[in-house]
C-alpha cells in the first residue's frame, strides 16, 4: 500500500510538470513610442499614403526593438473553471475557454483607413504674433497637447471648420471662449481669449488641431453574417502626441499598393499606396483599440485565396513551426507566403504581443526584406485555421516580427466565439 502511495506521489509530480511546461518569451520592460507620420487628409482626391510606424519596444532580454508594421503607428472572455485532479484529489483551478464553433474569412486586402476624431485634437502649440506681444493663449488657458477639444461656448465641436467661426466672433467682442476639453478620462473646463494677429489679420488661439487622419493597413477578417470585421491588430496613435486616437467615427476604403521600399538592419521597410476616401468606401470605423480597428463592411469582400469562412485557434493551439500569411505586395493582389512561428504565449486574458514568427518565403524575401510598415493586419494561417495577425517588424532583423492571437481581435470586434453559460469540469 506504502509503494502505491509512493508511485502515486511520482505520477503526480511528473503531471504537474506536465502541466505547467508551457513556451516562454522574454517580457518587455519599457515601452516608448516615435512619431507617426499619419496624414491628414482635407480632400477626396486621391492620395499616395507612406505607411511609418508608431511605435517601438525597447528593452527584452536581447534588447530587440520592434516598430508597428504599418504607419498608425479587453474584457476577459467567458471563461469555465477545469480542476485538475491526481490520484483523487484537487491540486489546481484553471480557468478554461468554451470556444463556439465560429467561422470568419480571413482578409490580407490592403486598405486605406480614415478616422475622424472624437471633438477637435490639440497636437502643439504655437506664438500668435499680436499687436503688441507674442504668446500662445491656448497655451496660456492650460490646454495640452493630446487633449480632445470637445465643446466651445456650449457648442459641440466635430470638425476644425467649426472653430474659427467661433474664435472670429469671440474675438471681434473682445469676449473669452468657454472651452470644455477632455484629457484621458478627465473633462475640465477653461477660459481662451483669442489674440488678433495683424499680418494673418485674424483672431487665432495659438493651438494646432487636427480633427481626421488617414494611412494604410491590411484587413484580417470578417465575420460573413454579421459582416463585422477586424484590421490592423494595434491601435492607431496620433503622429504628435502619442496617443491612441479617440474616434467619433471613420471609414475603410480600397487600396492599392504602388511600391515597396525593402527593410534592412535597422530600417523597417514600408509599403506605398494608393487610396480615394471619395471612392471605393468597403466598410466603417467604430473602435480603435490596442488590438486593431474594427466596424462593418458594407458588403462581403473576397481576396482571391481563401474566400471561405475558416475556423480559428485559440492561443493554446498555436503551434511553432510552418504558418502562412495573406497580404499584398503588388496592386490589389493578395498573396499566400510562408512564415515560421517561433515561438506563442497561451494567454488566458487579452495581450497584444502573443507569438513571434519569422518570414521564411524566398519571394517575399526579395520582394520587402521581411515585414514591412503596411503590413499590419495580415492574417496568420496555421493548419488550415486563423490564428492571429502581424503586428510588429523587428528593427534589427526585419524578418522577423510580433503577432497577436486571433481570439482578442474577435473580442473587440465583437464576435461571439464564447459560450455565455458556465461550465464546470472535473
Amino acid at each position: 500500500m506504502k509503494k502505491t502511495n509512493n508511485i502515486r506521489t511520482i505520477l503526480g509530480i511528473l503531471l504537474l510538470i506536465a502541466l505547467f511546461s508551457v513556451p516562454f518569451m522574454p517580457p518587455i520592460q519599457n515601452y516608448i513610442s516615435i512619431p507617426n507620420e499619419i496624414v491628414t487628409v482635407n480632400s477626396d482626391s486621391p492620395i499616395d499614403v507612406p505607411a511609418l510606424g508608431g511605435s517601438v519596444d525597447v528593452g527584452s532580454s536581447d534588447h530587440m526593438q520592434a516598430i508597428d508594421s504599418t504607419m498608425f503607428h479587453a474584457q476577459g472572455p467567458g471563461n469555465s473553471e477545469l480542476t485538475y485532479s491526481v490520484a483523487g484529489m484537487p491540486i489546481k483551478k484553471v480557468d478554461v475557454s468554451v470556444l463556439e464553433d465560429i467561422k470568419v474569412i480571413p482578409g490580407g486586402q490592403s486598405i486605406g483607413v480614415q478616422l475622424h476624431t472624437r471633438g477637435v485634437l490639440v497636437v502643439g502649440h504655437h506664438l500668435v504674433n499680436g499687436e503688441s506681444e507674442s504668446q500662445s493663449p491656448g497655451e496660456d488657458a492650460e490646454i495640452e497637447v493630446g487633449d480632445v477639444i470637445l465643446e466651445i461656448n456650449g457648442t459641440k465641436i466635430k470638425e476644425m471648420k467649426e472653430v474659427k467661426p467661433l474664435v472670429e466672433k469671440a474675438g471681434e467682442n473682445g469676449e473669452e471662449l468657454n472651452v470644455k476639453v477632455k484629457r484621458g478620462e478627465e473633462t475640465l473646463d477653461t477660459k481662451l481669449k483669442p489674440l488678433y494677429d495683424p499680418k494673418e489679420k485674424e483672431y487665432r488661439i495659438g493651438l494646432y488641431i487636427r480633427d481626421s487622419a488617414a494611412g494604410i493597413g491590411t484587413m484580417t477578417f470578417y465575420e460573413p453574417e454579421s459582416k463585422k470585421y477586424g484590421a490592423l491588430g494595434h491601435v492607431i496613435s496620433d503622429m504628435d502626441t502619442k496617443k491612441p486616437i479617440e474616434i467619433h467615427d471613420g471609414t475603410i476604403v480600397r487600396s492599392s499598393v504602388t511600391s515597396i521600399e525593402k527593410g534592412n538592419n535597422g530600417t523597417p521597410g514600408e509599403k506605398q499606396a494608393k487610396f480615394s476616401m471619395k471612392d471605393n468606401k468597403i466598410g466603417s470605423i467604430t473602435k480603435n483599440s490596442p488590438f486593431g480597428i474594427f466596424g462593418e463592411l458594407d458588403d462581403n469582400i473576397k481576396n482571391g485565396n481563401y474566400d471561405e469562412p475558416m475556423s480559428i485557434a485559440l492561443s493554446h493551439e498555436v503551434k511553432e513551426g510552418p504558418a502562412k500569411i495573406l497580404t499584398v505586395i503588388d496592386g490589389e493582389k493578395v498573396e499566400e507566403f510562408d512564415v515560421e512561428v517561433v515561438s506563442s504565449v497561451p494567454q488566458k486574458s487579452p495581450a497584444t504581443k502573443g507569438m513571434v514568427i519569422q518570414i521564411t518565403d524566398p519571394e517575399l524575401l526579395e520582394a520587402t526584406g521581411g515585414i514591412v510598415q503596411g503590413m499590419s493586419g495580415s492574417p496568420i494561417i496555421q493548419d488550415d485555421k486563423i490564428i492571429g495577425a502581424v503586428t510588429h517588424v523587428f528593427v534589427n532583423d526585419p524578418t522577423s516580427g510580433y503577432g497577436v492571437h486571433i481570439e482578442w481581435m474577435l473580442q473587440d470586434a465583437g464576435v461571439d466565439i464564447y459560450k455565455g453559460e458556465k461550465e464546470k469540469a472535473s
